[in-house]
């Protein structure tokens, strides 16, 4: 049986346990992103459903060929006839007779793979019985028994129509090419989960930092409550600076359940990807091990595309599709040639009073038997073979323009992630910038209110400003992380970027 067995060669990838302990007492679980993808590749209900693909197609591959595999046959039987009495010239009545015979036959038959059938066979009957003659006018009876055998090879070749391709080698063709196609379906599904897995991780940590924004969002603002709390005691502030600031304390407080809640919903989003047993999961806090990071990457639209155009399985999947066409239209039109058969007999045959006898001559090949001939025969008109012909080179043509739709389509959504991706990196440098600036900003502002050169609107706004550019940077570079997974999924080198093996056995 066929198991896909998921190696990894990427240096210091282990993991201590596939699924956490249902009644652990530990609240949360620190992953790395090399631990989810190794997880989600042992435990993720999509990929074990898709793993049953190439299995299932190997069994019909198997079972293909069981259409070589010889039949053997035997057979027995007895009979027992009796006839009726016959009067002759109303004189005297001569008695019926009675007969007994048995027969005993066995075959082994097959088809060969170049189209020949053969049938080697044997028979062997016994015939005894009795009947009554007249001799002088007295009836006597007349006892009889007989043997008969035979042991003999017929053959069957097809010289024309069903020489090259018959319907099994057809069928034979296409489970192989079907055993291929599955193999590819379990490859893109784990290149998806790999990739699923990679956004959900990024997505978490992204969340997980921008629940810290919020988090210091509210401590900026609660401590700007505070100090007006105490300006407007000694009179130094308007009454409405204070309410300003505790509209909008309520506000990043809210902001902040907000975000906790997203981060809930995208950890159980990661879980689903990691286990078979979410109940295990449910209650357990995923803390990912890793930062968001921007590390340069290199760039080159041909390279992309040359990746892409050799390994996207897709695409593989489209080839195969057309050489599957190419088989069909083979066999199409084999069929409209005319049936052209040789066929021949030969063996031996025995007779005797009793099995004994035929047996003999059968072993001593004293009594040969042969014939040879041919036969050729085809529709006058043909029409279903020509039409069929038709129909499977439009198809194989059809599937030309398959291939070639989907090589285009894989060009453009890989230039489409290039851009993507180098946009991406373009507004990580952007953003952060943007958070500096707003970071200073409010420093400025700070210091101008505490020298009553500035109001608490300003403040809390600029405030504001820095909260939504921490964000931004945020989520920069989660959006460049998780463009640089989709570029990999789009030339189809997810698992080669993290140096995932995929053994078929």
């Amino acid at each position: 049986m066929r198991r896909i067995l998921i190696l990894t060669a990427l240096a210091g990838w282990a993991v201590g346990g596939g699924v956490p302990n249902a009644g652990s007492a530990e609240p949360t679980r620190s992953l790395t992103l090399r631990e989810c993808i190794e997880l989600s590749l042992k435990h993720n209900l999509d990929i074990q459903v898709d793993r049953y693909l190439p299995e299932v197609a190997l069994y019909d591959l198997k079972g293909r060929y069981g259409a070589y595999d010889p039949t053997f046959t035997f057979r027995g039987e007895t009979e027992h006839t009796e006839s009726g009495s016959r009067t002759f010239s109303g004189a005297f009545e001569l008695p019926g007779t009675e007969t007994e015979s048995q027969t005993f036959s066995s075959g082994l038959g097959g088809l060969l793979p170049w189209g020949m059938t053969y049938n080697l066979q044997g028979n062997v009957s016994d015939t005894y019985g009795t009947s009554f003659r007249s001799e002088n006018g007295i009836i006597l009876p007349n006892p009889f028994e007989s043997s008969q055998g035979s042991a003999s090879l017929v053959i069957n070749q097809h010289l024309l129509r069903d020489f090259w391709i018959d319907s099994t080698r057809l069928g034979i063709r296409v489970a192989k090419n079907r055993l291929k196609y599955s193999e590819l379906q379990l490859l893109l599904r784990l290149m998806q989960t790999v990739t699923q897995t990679e956004v959900a991780y990024y997505n978490l940590v992204a969340l997980r930092e921008y629940v810290q924004v919020q988090e210091k969002a509210v401590e900026l603002a609660e401590r700007l409550l505070q100090e007006n709390r105490k300006r407007v005691e000694v009179g130094a502030m308007a009454p409405l600076d204070e309410k300003q600031a505790e509209s909008q304390t309520a506000a990043s407080r809210a902001d902040l359940l907000a975000a906790q809640n997203a981060v809930a919903i995208q950890e159980n989003t990661l879980k689903n990807l990691l286990t078979a047993q979410y109940s295990d999961w449910a209650d357990l806090q995923i803390v990912p091990a890793e930062s968001l990071k921007a590390e340069r990457q290199l760039f080159s639209r041909q390279d992309s595309w040359s990746k892409g155009l050799e390994k996207r399985p897709e695409l593989l999947q489209a080839k195969l599709d057309l050489e599957q066409a190419g088989i069909q239209l083979k066999y199409a039109k084999n069929q409209l040639l005319p049936l052209v058969d040789i066929f021949g007999t030969f063996g031996y045959n025995g007779s005797g009073p009793e099995f004994s006898g035929a047996l003999e001559d059968i072993r001593r090949r004293d009594l040969p038997a042969w014939s040879y001939g041919g036969m050729i025969s085809f529709p006058l008109a043909n029409t279903g073979a020509r039409n069929a012909y038709r129909s499977n080179k439009a198809l194989l043509e059809r599937s030309v323009l398959s291939v070639k739709r989907l090589e285009q389509q894989i060009m453009v959504e890989i230039d489409n992630a290039l851009k993507t991706a180098q946009s991406a990196f373009q507004r990580v440098a952007a953003t952060r910038a943007a958070r500096e600036y707003a970071e200073a900003a409010l420093q400025a502002e700070q210091k101008k209110l505490e020298s009553g050169k500035s109001t608490s609107f300003q403040v809390l706004q600029l405030q504001k400003d820095l909260t939504d550019a921490r964000g931004a940077e945020i989520r920069a570079l989660a959006d460049y992380n998780n463009a640089l997974a989709q570029l990999s999924l789009a030339e189809g080198t997810t698992l080669l970027r993290h140096k995932i093996d995929v053994e078929v056995r």
